[in-house]
């Protein structure tokens, strides 16, 4: 009778084969160091003994070497199927919404990871204002989307807490200035009102410097220490600096990076895109 062969077993067997330990092939894959014995337990069953075991070393046995060729062609047999099989099932076209300074400092990453295990998923950006992006989605002309919002305020999921920081040039002085002048990237911007809130609970005088909608703009502003602005603290660009508690400024809040779905049902790609967001802001954090 024809047995199946588990492709967790050969997975186990070559894993401890190139690192020469249960417990490093346990620590790559994983699992407990009880899962991995057991899987080998398994295979060696219907193999004979795979590995000489001396104390936490391991070496291949003579049938262990005979197996490692044929079990590694069939591992990369295996995952180039499931990955054309994936590619396959994942294709279509994405409008991801994000605000620039995501765009600019997180997303990089996440988006060529998601571009090399799906090729064939075309994912075009949309660059804006939170509240903007929140709109946008409602009315369907965008599939998902990060927004940044005040903690408690949002409907959506919460992958990442972040402090909003005041934000100038190196050395600069422009903090120091009264009026205080700041730079915000739009009148829409979702840190405006929160700024203004504190500079007016401390009654501070202040004036705006710059505001058209581009972020890279507002950072050329800063950088020239013409002005001041609020980021949040992950997305600080080089060569400003987060202004300290003893600058004077007020205490500015918390925000939350939440994702948001279109409401409509979501493709498989949307959702793929979804997940590829959590996990590599969980890694921004």
């Amino acid at each position: 009778m024809t047995k199946n062969l588990e492709i967790g077993l050969l997975r186990a067997f070559v894993t401890i084969a190139d690192h020469g330990s249960m417990t490093a092939a346990g620590n790559a894959l994983h699992l407990t160091q009880g899962a991995i014995s057991q899987r080998i337990a398994r295979l060696e069953a219907l193999s004979g003994q795979l590995f000489f075991r001396d104390h936490r070393d391991v070496r291949l046995t003579p049938v262990g070497e005979r197996l490692l060729g044929h079990a590694r062609r069939l591992l990369d047999l295996h995952d180039g199927l499931v990955a054309e099989i994936a590619e396959d099932a994942l294709a279509g076209k994405i409008r991801l919404g994000a605000p620039q300074d995501l765009v600019s400092t997180h997303l990089g990453s996440i988006l060529k990871a998601f571009a090399q295990s799906y090729p064939q998923v075309e994912v075009s950006l949309v660059c804006d204002a939170s509240p903007e992006l929140l709109r946008v989605l409602k009315q369907g002309k965008i599939d998902i989307a990060l927004v940044e919002e005040l903690p408690g305020s949002s409907r959506g999921e919460c992958l990442v807490v972040d402090r909003l920081v005041w934000v100038g040039a190196r050395g600069g002085t422009a903090h120091k200035k009264s009026p205080l002048p700041i730079s915000m990237v739009a009148e829409t911007c979702a840190f405006r009102r929160p700024v203004l809130d504190a500079l007016r609970k401390q009654d501070r005088s202040w004036r705006t410097m710059f505001e058209n909608g581009s972020h890279d703009a507002t950072v050329a502003t800063v950088r020239s220490d013409l002005a001041i602005t609020a980021f949040l603290a992950s997305t600080v660009p080089p060569g400003l600096d987060i202004l300290v508690p003893q600058s004077g400024l007020p205490v500015l809040p918390c925000f939350e990076i939440n994702l948001y779905l279109s409401a409509r049902r979501s493709p498989p790609a949307v959702v793929e895109l979804a997940r590829h967001l959590r996990d590599g802001m969980m890694r921004c954090r």
